[in-house]
């Protein structure tokens, strides 16, 4: 498999997301091969509106929005396949996800996604989230790719 190196920031992110802030929870792409695979990253800060109430004294990064972050690798990876630019990648299903370490501030968390399977608009990806090469979740992540309108 050809791996290609690429650095994509919030900006371009955001061309291919329709996600905003606070809920764009994908810092930067680092390795990119539309349709087949991406790789990116979330720095983890004490700033983040849910560590309000997740937990007081104790924040930990929800296992949801690890996921939706995996997911946002994976759409990034799916909408960039020129048929697919302009469109939106909804969830489809969410399968043997397994959270393994909690995410908490000052994490480095790294998100890959890779799509195993592709058929029409409907696609699966494997996703891991790690922290210093330590997987914190690991899925399943079924998608479906639709118009945005």
């Amino acid at each position: 498999m050809r791996k290609e190196e690429v650095m994509l920031g919030i900006k371009e992110i955001q061309e291919i997301l329709p996600h905003r802030h606070p809920f764009l929870l994908v810092d930067k792409i680092e390795e990119l091969v539309p349709g087949e695979r991406a790789t990116g990253y979330k720095a983890i800060t004490y700033d983040e509106s849910f560590f309000k109430g997740h937990f007081p004294g104790e924040p930990v990064m929800p296992g949801v929005l690890m996921i939706e972050a995996l997911a946002q690798v994976g759409a990034v990876a799916i909408l960039s396949m020129e048929e697919n630019k302009g469109k939106t990648a909804y969830f489809g299903a969410i399968n043997s996800a397994k959270f393994k370490k909690k995410v908490v501030p000052g994490d480095l968390l790294k998100l890959e996604c890779e799509i195993i399977k592709r058929k029409g608009p409907i696609g699966v990806g494997k996703a891991v989230a790690s922290v210093d090469g330590k997987p914190a979740v690991i899925a399943e992540l079924t998608f479906a790719v639709g118009d945005s309108e």
